[in-house]
């Protein structure tokens, strides 16, 4: 592969984003570029290292064995630009996904990051659950993330570190007219004999459903079967309501229409939240994120482990919180 005296960034890019995808209109919406511009780029690229780097075909996109050869350098060289903007106060925004709109923990340590970092952006994104985002992170669309780690694949795991954030108490939420709902903390084994959802089917959050799945096991708690996926708030409150089945969650879970929220005590349930980035990352935003969850952990007393809190033994080697 012959070397030229010079290559555009813009190039590069191209071809990186191209190798990830494999999927020339995927690359270009993910560039915010038409699909034809995209490919005169990567067109371009073959030319200047006189080399081909993808194959072709009507079905599918490939890289080539020089394709496979450049990719390394390629990321290299760009992560080397983004360093080099970031040193002169120009880093691209960092994108975090918070899960879902109204979960208190992600967006505090948002905000406090923003406070810490007042010249670099931070945006927001909502993917609704850690394995969704996984994928995302690993292919550079996202930046970072939160959710329970120890729930993830092994092959999503190692492409991945993580910061322990919280361990934010569990809590039911019922319909306001269930039986239970007159308490004000709900002992686990008052559910025994209740079908209770936790995102089963839900592609997006199989952690969380392990998670359930894990704490309901011998004590006589039925995980509710995969409903409807609902996109958006109403539509999850609608399929809710017509189930009527009670809904795992956290204590800072957002409010539902005609439904109230209760701690789980007996033991304390806990979710484990970590922060979650592509390992190798490196961002000015990134390492305020990381100052802000470890800040406002220590302020909250968010890693600290109820007397009888519960946790599976693989989130407890994760939150290194024995």
């Amino acid at each position: 592969m012959p070397a030229p005296a010079h290559l555009d960034p813009r190039l590069l890019r191209a071809f990186v984003t191209v190798a990830e995808e494999l999927h020339f209109t995927r690359a270009a919406t993910r560039l915010y570029v038409a699909q034809q511009a995209l490919s005169r780029d990567v067109r371009r690229l073959e030319r200047e290292l006189g080399s081909e780097l993808f194959v072709r075909t009507t079905r599918q996109v490939t890289l080539t064995a020089d394709g496979e050869r450049l990719l390394p350098y390629a990321r290299a060289a760009l992560q080397a630009q983004d360093d080099l903007l970031a040193a002169a106060g120009q880093a691209r925004p960092l994108l975090v996904d918070l899960n879902s709109p109204g979960l208190v923990t992600p967006r505090r340590v948002l905000h406090r990051a923003r406070e810490l970092a007042p010249a670099h952006e931070l945006m927001a994104r909502y993917e609704s659950g850690l394995t969704g985002a996984a994928g995302e992170l690993l292919a550079g669309r996202l930046d970072a993330s939160f959710g329970r780690f120890a729930g993830l694949a092994p092959a999503l795991r190692a492409g991945l570190d993580q910061q322990p954030v919280r361990h934010e108490p569990m809590a039911v939420v019922l319909p306001e007219d269930h039986p239970l709902a007159a308490l004000a903390e709900v002992p686990l084994a008052a559910l025994a004999g209740e079908t209770v959802y936790a995102g089963a089917g839900n592609p997006r959050t199989p952690e969380w459903t392990d998670l359930a799945r894990s704490l309901f096991e011998g004590r006589g708690i039925t995980l509710a079967p995969p409903a409807p996926l609902a996109v958006g708030e109403e539509e999850f409150q609608r399929i809710m309501a017509r189930t009527r089945h009670p809904i795992l969650a956290v204590v800072d879970f957002p409010p539902l229409p005609s439904t109230v929220l209760r701690p789980l005590v007996d033991p304390v349930p806990l979710s484990p939240v970590s922060l979650v980035w592509r390992k190798g990352l490196t961002h000015p935003a990134l390492d305020a994120l990381r100052r802000a969850a470890a800040v406002v952990a220590a302020e909250e007393g968010w890693l600290r482990r109820p007397d009888r809190g519960w946790l599976p033994e693989r989130d407890i080697v994760v939150m290194g919180a024995r």
